[in-house]
C-alpha cells in the first residue's frame, strides 16, 4: 500500500522487431509478444536504453525487490526502506524517482493512477514470472501510462515457452531472509496450448528494527496459438504485509542505533506490533494477438486491477476533534484525547484496454497504438480500538472519500530505411486525462476536478555501418501533478514539460563493446522533491520554473578470452535548478521565511553514478563475479547544503555461482551473494526539513541506514 497509502491506487525485442512470417504450423516461430514491442525500442531506435535478458535475471534473482536487479544498469541508484532489499524499495534513474519512471507490465500501464508511483513490493518476485526488461533512460519512446520523465522499465513475461519445465527455486541469506519459489510450465500441448505458472513466498526480519515482510505471490497464464493468432489470458497476485519503516532514523542516531525504528513507538511500554502496511493487488490480463498477413500484425489487451488494503498506526493522545469525535464528559473530567489504533484504508479498480496495430514491408516500420483506462479508488479510515472506548463508536470511521481518473491516449510511430546506413524515427501522442479528487483526509472540502491535454513529439535518426552506430533524438513529454500535489502545495501545482536531447554512438566487436551517450534534459515546471515528508511518507514537491539535467553515460565490456571478462558503466551529470526560492516555516512570526538560489543542486540527483563487474570463470560452469557501485553526494532538499545531504558510497559485492548438469536433476545451480564486502555504513536515502523557532533555524535530518556486510545463497533446481 502505497508506502503511505499514498494517496492512493490502482529485448531484446522491439518495437519494430516482427517475428518471421510462420511458414507451417509446427515451426519455432510462433507468434510472438507483438504487445510488447509496441511499447519498446527497437535496436535502431536513436534513444538510451538497456535490455536484460531471461538468464541475466535468474542469476541475480535471489529475493530482493526488481530495483536491486537493475543497480548495475547505467544511471541507476537504488535504496530499502528495511535496509536489505526486500520490502518497500526504490529506484532513481538519472536522478528521477519512480513517480516518474513509466512503468509497463506486457505494455499495461502499472503505475499507481493517483501517487504516480510503482509499488513493486506488490508484485513479490515478479521477476521470477519476467522474460525480458527493458530500461529506456530519458523520455524514450511512447507507451502506455503516464509519460516518462526520467525512464521507462517495460517488463515481458508473455514469450511462448515450447518445452515442459519445473524449477524450484530457494534462497536464504542475513535477517532470515528466505525466497521459496516454484515455477512449472506444460510446454506446448496438442501444438495450441500452454500453461505457466508460479508460486512464491518471501520472508525477512529486515535490517532495520521491525522491519519485517511477508510476501506472497502467484502467477498463472495459459495462452491458446495458432499460424496467425494467440490468445493469453494473464492472472497474478500478491500479497505484502511489511512493518512500517518510512520514518527513518534520526541524524543523533546514526552513530549510535542505526536500526532504529520509531513506528510503532506512539504505543506505552513495548511497540505496537502491528504497525503494518497490509495490501493486496492483483491482475487480470487478457490478450489477443493477430496477423492478417506477413506485413500486418494486431493486438488488443483488456486489463484490471484490484488492489484492496491499509495501513495500521497506534496513535498516542489522539484529539478527539481532530477525528470529528466531541469532547467525553466521564463525569468528574471533560476529556479531549485518548490513544487510538486506527487503519487507513485503499480500495481501488484500475481497469481498461490497449491496443497496437504494427505494419512492417521493405524498408518501412509503422505502428499505432494506445490505450484507455479509468481508476476508481476509494479512501477511508478507520478506529478500530480506542483506550476510552466509550468516546468513540465501534469501528468508526472518520473519512470516506472517493477518486477518480480516466486517461485516453494515441501514439504513432514511424521507423524509414533510407539506404544501407541511415534510419528515421518519428513518434507522437496525444493523451487526455480528467481527474477528480472529492476530498484529502486531513482536508476533506478541497475538491479537485482537473482536465489535462499533451502532445509529446519525437523525432530521430541513427546511422548504422559496419560495427558502428550513431543515433541522435528529441522528444517532449508532459506529467501532470498528482495527488500529494494537489494537497501538499500552497498554489494549484502546474503540468511539467521536459525537452529531452539524446545523441549516442557504439562500437560492438566480437569481444568488445563500448559506448556513450550525452543528454540534455530541459524542464518546465518541474515538480521537485523539496525535502520533507508527511505523516505517512509521501514526500512533498513543488514546482520550479526553470532547470535541468545534463550529462555523458558511458558503457564499456570486454571479453578477454574464455576466463575473464569485465563491464562497466559510468555517469556524469550536472543536474541544476535556475532561481530556486527555498520556504521555511516561521513558528515566531507565522508564513515563511524566504532564502533564494540563483542555481543549485536537484535534490537526490548524484553527479556521478559507477557500476562495474569483473567476471572470473575459473572452470567450467563457475563464475566469481566481483561487482562493485559508486555513487556521488547526494542533497536531500535544493539547497546543496552539505548538512543535509547523503555522504557519497562505493560498495563491493561478490557473487560465485556454479552449475550443476545432468545429476540428480537436470540442472542444479548454486549462487552465493555477498553485499558489501567491505562493510560500508552508508544511507541511499533520506528527507529534511527546516523550520525558525525561537529566533533560530532548525533542521531536523532523517536517513534510511542500508545493511552492513550480508549475504544471500540460492539453490535453483531445474526438474
Amino acid at each position: 500500500m502505497k508506502k503511505f497509502l499514498l494517496s492512493c491506487i490502482l529485448v531484446q525485442p522491439a518495437v519494430f522487431a516482427f517475428a518471421q512470417p510462420v511458414k507451417k504450423f509446427n515451426d519455432t516461430a510462433y507468434l510472438q509478444p507483438v504487445e510488447i514491442w509496441a511499447v519498446r525500442a527497437a535496436d535502431k531506435a536513436p534513444f538510451a536504453k538497456t535490455n536484460l535478458s531471461e538468464k541475466d535475471i535468474e542469476k541475480i534473482n535471489l529475493g530482493q525487490d526488481l530495483p536491486f536487479l537493475l543497480n548495475q544498469t547505467p544511471s541507476v541508484v537504488i535504496n530499502s526502506d528495511a535496509g536489505n532489499g526486500v520490502g518497500y524499495t526504490g529506484i532513481r534513474i538519472r536522478g528521477s524517482d519512480l513517480t516518474r519512471i513509466n512503468v509497463t507490465l506486457n505494455g499495461i500501464p502499472y503505475n499507481d493512477q493517483e501517487s504516480q508511483n510503482a509499488f513493486f513490493v506488490d508484485m513479490p518476485d515478479f521477476a521470477s514470472s519476467t522474460n525480458s526488461i527493458q530500461i529506456q533512460r530519458g523520455v524514450g519512446t511512447s507507451s502506455n501510462g503516464a509519460g516518462a520523465f526520467g525512464a521507462t522499465i517495460n517488463l515481458a513475461t508473455n514469450e511462448l515457452k515450447k518445452d515442459f519445465y519445473a524449477e524450484l527455486n530457494n534462497s536464504y541469506g542475513s535477517f532470515n531472509t528466505w525466497k521459496n519459489t516454484f515455477k512449472f510450465g506444460s510446454g506446448l500441448l496438442g501444438k495450441h496450448f500452454t500453461i505457466d505458472g508460479r508460486l512464491s513466498n518471501i520472508s525477512s526480519d529486515g535490517y532495520i528494527d521491525r522491519a519485517t515482510s511477508a510476501l506472497r505471490s502467484y502467477y498463472v497464464s495459459t495462452a491458446w496459438t495458432d499460424a496467425k493468432n494467440s490468445v493469453r489470458l494473464n492472472i497474478f497476485s500478491g500479497h505484502e504485509r511489511t512493518y512500517q519503516a518510512w520514518n527513518g532514523v534520526p541524524e543523533n542516531l546514526l552513530t549510535t542505533n542505526r536500526r532504529f525504528n520509531s513506528s510503532g513507538t506512539e504505543k506505552p511500554g513495548a511497540p505496537y506490533e502491528n504497525e503494518v502496511d497490509d495490501y493486496t493487488q492483483t491482475h487480470y490480463q487478457l490478450f489477443f494477438n493477430h496477423e492478417w498477413n506477413p506485413y500486418w500484425k494486431t493486438t488488443v489487451a483488456g486489463f484490471l486491477t484490484r488492489g484492496k488494503g491499509y495501513y495500521e498506526q497506534y496513535k498516542g493522545s489522539a484529539s478527539l476533534e481532530e477525528y470529528g469525535l466531541p469532547d467525553y464528559d466521564n463525569g468528574s473530567a471533560i476529556i479531549t484525547e485518548t490513544d487510538i489504533a486506527r487503519r487507513l484504508w485503499l480500495d481501488n479498480y484500475f481497469y481498461g484496454t490497449t491496443y497496437s496495430v504494427q505494419h512492417k514491408k521493405n524498408n518501412t516500420e509503422f505502428t499505432a497504438g494506445g490505450a484507455w483506462t479509468k481508476y476508481d479508488g476509494d479512501h477511508y479510515g478507520n478506529i478500530i480500538w480506542a483506550q476510552l472506548q466509550p468516546a468513540v463508536p465501534a469501528n468508526y470511521r472518520w473519512y470516506n472519500l472517493t477518486a477518480y481518473k480516466s486517461d485516453f491516449s494515441m501514439f504513432a510511430k514511424w521507423a524509414q530505411q533510407w539506404g544501407n546506413h541511415w534510419q528515421s524515427f518519428m513518434d507522437v501522442q496525444v493523451r487526455t486525462i480528467n481527474y477528480t479528487i472529492n476530498g484529502f483526509r486531513n482536508n476533506p472540502g478541497i475538491n479537485i476536478d482537473k482536465n489535462f491535454g499533451f502532445v509529446n513529439p519525437k523525432i530521430g535518426a541513427t546511422y548504422t555501418k559496419g560495427n558502428w552506430k550513431a543515433y541522435a533524438s528529441y522528444a517532449i513529454a508532459s506529467h501532470e501533478p498528482n495527488r500529494d500535489d494537489f494537497e501538499s502545495s500552497s498554489t494549484q501545482p502546474k503540468p511539467e514539460t521536459l525537452h529531452d536531447f539524446e545523441l549516442g554512438a557504439e562500437k560492438r566487436y566480437k569481444n568488445v563493446f563500448y559506448g556513450v551517450n550525452l543528454y540534455y534534459m530541459a524542464y518546465r515546471n518541474q515538480l521537485v522533491l523539496v525535502g520533507n515528508v508527511n505523516d505517512v511518507g509521501a514526500y512533498a514537491r513543488t514546482n520550479v520554473p526553470s532547470s535541468y539535467r545534463m550529462g555523458i553515460e558511458l558503457q564499456g565490456s570486454w571479453r578477454f578470452n574464455e576466463y575473464l571478462n569485465i563491464s562497466a558503466n559510468a555517469t556524469f551529470s550536472k543536474n541544476k535548478i535556475k532561481n530556486f526560492t527555498e520556504r521555511i516555516d516561521d513558528f515566531d512570526n507565522g508564513g515563511t521565511k524566504n532564502n533564494f538560489y540563483k542555481s543549485t543542486t536537484i535534490s537526490f540527483s548524484p553527479s556521478v553514478v559507477a557500476g562495474g563487474s569483473i567476471n572470473i570463470i575459473p572452470i567450467k560452469n563457475a563464475e566469481i563475479s566481483l561487482v562493485s557501485k559508486y555513487v556521488s553526494r547526494q542533497y536531500l532538499d535544493n539547497t546543496s547544503s552539505v548538512s543535509r545531504s547523503l555522504d557519497p558510497y562505493f560498495l563491493q559485492d561478490v557473487r560465485l555461482s556454479y552449475l550443476l548438469e545432468n545429476k540428480l536433476f537436470k540442472a542444479t545451480s548454486i549462487i552465493v551473494q555477498l553485499n558489501n564486502v567491505f562493510n560500508k555504513k552508508y544511507e541511499a536515502n533520506g528527507y529534511t526539513f527546516s523550520y525558525v523557532y525561537g529566533g533560530d533555524v532548525a533542521t531536523e535530518n532523517f536517513y534510511f541506514p542500508m545493511a552492513p556486510f550480508n549475504f544471500m545463497v540460492g539453490i535453483n533446481v531445474r526438474l
